[in-house]
Formats: C-alpha cells, structure tokens, sequence
C-alpha cells in the first residue's frame, strides 16, 4: 500500500430500531434471526472492513401512544449477538452500543472484558447516553438526567469501568504445583471508586484482555459531546454524511484533541453512511429515489410532520403542500415526544424549521412527502461502484472522515454488493487493505496499544 494516501476505515452498520429498512423488498430477511447478523458479519470480514456495529435501543419507540408500524418489533441483548459472532467469525472486530445512564460499571467492564477475551481481543463499546424518562421506566431508578450530568456519568462511567480493566496489573510469580516451576500471570488488584454516581470497591474477576480493553466508540454532536469523545474515545462517529458539513465536523473534533493532551491520530472519524449502486450513475440515482418512497410511506411521512408539528395530523394529505399553521410549541412530552428522540430534536425550534422546511418545499415544488424524503435522506453515496469508491476516497484523502459506518436498506444481503463491487477498487486505489494487520481491532485500526496482557492466567 502507498504511504502517501491515508488509509480508509469501513465498517459495517447493522441498522437499530427504524424504519429504514425496506421491510417489502422480497430479499428482506429478519432482524432477529442469527443467520441475518452472521450473513452481515461474515460478509464484512470478507471486504476486510474493520468491525461490525450493532445499534441497539432499550425500548420500542412510539408515535402518540402508539408503537411505529414501520419499525423492528424487539432486538436480542447486543452481548449475546456479539458473543456469537465471535464463534463463527476470526479478524473482524464486535461493537456493541450499551447505555451508561441505566447500566452499572462492573457489569458492563465484566461483559466486555469477557467479549474482549472470546473473540480474541476485538470487543469495542459504543458509550451512549439516554435522556428521556421514557426509556427510564423500563429501569430501577426511572427518570433521566439533564444532558449535563448524563454526560458527566457516562465519563465516570468509562473512567471507573476503565479503573476495573486496569486493576489487574503488574505479574505475580505463582509456582506450577505439578512441575515446581514459577510462572508469571497477571495479578488481580483491587479497586476503590466512589464518586456522586458510584461507590464501589472490590476485586475485578476478569484477567486483563488481549487489548487490555475494548475499542472505546462515542457518538456526539453537542459540545458536551465532542469534549467526551476527544477525551476519552477511540472512534467517534456522526451523521455528517455530506462534504462540507463533514469536513466542519472533522476539524472541530480534531482541533479539541491537543488540549486533553491527545494526537490527531488517536481519535478516528467514521460518519455512519448509506448507499445505493447501479450499473450507471443514472441508474442509481433511479433505484434511489425508488428506495426513498419505500422508506418514507405516505403514513410515514406524517408521522415525520407530526414530529415537527407536535399536533394530530392524520388528516393531513400527504400529497399535498406542508401545513398552513405553525407547530404547536410545548415542552417536551407532547403528542408525539415520548419515546421519540427525533421529537426532542425537532422540539428546539420548531417554528424556524417548518419556515425552512416550507421554503424548501416552495422553492423546489416539493408535496409534503417529497420533502420528507428530502430532509430525513438516508443514502450518502449514490452511483456507479466507481463513483461510490472515488467519493468515499475524496473524503478521507481531504480530511472529511477517516472512513465511514456503512449501512444498506435490506437486510441481511445488502451490504454484498458494497463488499463485492466497491471494496475491491478501494484495494486497486491502494487506500484500503487487502488482508487484515494483526489479530486485535486495535491493531487493524491503527490505534496505538495498551500494554495488553495475553497469557492464560494460573489458577489462583
């Protein structure tokens, strides 16, 4: 490979709780069954992408009481999916999104240093967060906190999870009782942590794993946000999919790194990515725009406005122009908030955006599903495998990503094409590998190590 090229990071999206799949296309598999998230695993460790990524929600969202008719009904626990990847995978790293607001540090280091170790160290965590009380009821404690302070747990969450992984420290000698020989094995320290969200202490019963720990993932775009991930993250990724919006991105996280005593090499940028292939570009852009009006349904697509409109729209043509009235500006909770992150989005200025949103839809002569499809756009890459290649290399070689998160909108088939068609002009291009590196995700994306320890640890 060329050294004056940056090398591209890819990894493979397995979409959450969401419409975006198009559930009526007969290739169409399901979402629960092992077969889909092995078929989507496999495939990826056959493109050499770096990891497989698997989003999880800890409740079905609503819609005005109602669960979305479009959406996955359920998901299996993200340990016991990635456990079994480990078995019938062998290079391709395992990332799990589990919460830090409704999770407990000694359970979740204990899962990940126990994946870390099945899979031979290619574990990564995706540290999330959760704000509404909505998805708090399903929990001991209920409630939520404030963005502030759930940030601030999910820092003491990863620091104390991290104390965890590192008390095993330092070699012990221990005497093989059968040949009277003095083996080293690492030695399990104890841990003190007490804090306003924690108070633990005890003896951590996992030896320190081949990575010494997980590949830290972080997803922010508040200020809050990307402080976390530039002090603590190894990946961050966005959904800054478009060129300049990225490159803003790119550079603003970056530039945060010097300041908590970081490089620019020790943070990737991986925004998540769809995509859509044809023969020709024409030919895409037609498959696209069919995908789209499969995704966003005319009940869909009012689902969307009652979002923004926080009102009773199901009368509402969807065929027709974008309501005459403003949305109805209330707190958070309204019809259509609870469970509905993209409520709470929407809910910070509502008015504003519908006047963007009709002055798009006038300027561009857009009925109101037409300009759903346009505001919630899921595909990035459009066109031909070589057009797709060419501009997922422009943003890397221009330091708008590092790589990208790659999604589809069929399950579990619809990454084979990306994998048999794109990946192998990446290699010709040189920007990507053609066999993995070593045998951690650490290694494969390039991240420096941690002084991991990999003997197997004598009875103690």
């Amino acid at each position: 490979m060329s050294t004056s090229l940056k090398q591209i990071r890819l990894a493979a999206g397995f979409p959450g709780v969401n419409n975006t799949t198009v559930w009526s296309d007969p290739a169409a598999g399901s979402q629960i069954a092992f077969d889909s998230f092995r078929h989507v695993a496999q495939t990826a460790e056959r493109g050499k992408l770096d990891f497989f990524f698997l989003a999880e929600g800890l409740r079905l969202r609503e819609h005005a009481g109602k669960i979305h008719d479009l959406d996955i009904v359920g998901r299996p626990d993200t340990f016991t999916v990635l456990a079994a990847l480990a078995a019938v995978t062998e290079h391709i790293g395992l990332a799990g999104t589990i919460n830090s607001t409704f999770n407990e540090p000694y359970e979740v280091a204990r899962q990940f240093a126990s994946l870390d170790w099945l899979s031979g160290g290619r574990a990564a965590w995706n540290v999330v967060t959760s704000w509404d009380a909505f998805t708090g009821e399903n929990f001991r404690r209920g409630g939520f906190l404030p963005q502030d302070q759930r940030y601030e747990r999910a820092r003491t969450f990863l620091r104390t999870a991290s104390e965890l992984w590192d008390s095993w420290h330092g070699d012990e000698i221990v005497a093989d009782k059968e040949t009277g020989q003095f083996l080293s094995t690492p030695a399990p320290g104890g841990f003190t942590h007490e804090d306003a969200h924690f108070d633990i202490n005890g003896r951590f019963n996992v030896p320190r794993s081949p990575q010494g720990r997980p590949v830290i993932l972080q997803a922010g775009e508040s200020d809050e946000g990307r402080d976390f991930a530039a002090t603590a993250a190894d990946v961050i990724f966005s959904r800054y999919s478009q060129y300049d919006q990225a490159r803003a991105f790119y550079a603003d996280v970056k530039n945060r790194l010097p300041k908590f005593g970081r490089t620019r090499d020790q943070l990737l940028i991986l925004p998540a990515a769809g995509f859509v292939l044809g023969d020709t570009d024409a030919e895409a852009e037609e498959a696209a725009r069919e995908i789209r009006l499969a995704q966003v349904s005319p009940a869909t697509a009012i689902r969307f406005l009652e979002q923004l409109w926080n009102t009773d729209l199901s009368g509402h043509d969807p065929d027709g122009p974008l309501p005459a009235f403003d949305p109805v500006v209330s707190e958070i909770g309204g019809l259509v908030a609870k469970g509905n992150a993209g409520a709470r989005q929407l809910a910070k200025s509502p008015v504003a955006l519908a006047n963007q949103w009709r002055a798009k839809a006038e300027a561009e002569n857009l009925t109101t599903r037409e300009l759903i499809i346009e505001v919630t756009g899921r595909q990035s890459f459009i066109g031909s495998p070589a057009t797709v290649a060419a501009e997922i290399n422009r943003f890397v070689q221009d330091d708008a990503s590092d790589g990208f998160i790659i999604g589809s909108h069929l399950v579990p088939g619809g990454l084979d094409p990306f994998v048999d068609k794109v990946v192998p002009l990446l290699q010709e291009r040189g920007v990507f590998r053609t066999e993995y590196e070593g045998t951690t995700l650490r290694e494969n994306l390039g991240l420096a190590p941690l002084g991991a320890v990999t003997a197997t640890p004598v009875a103690w």
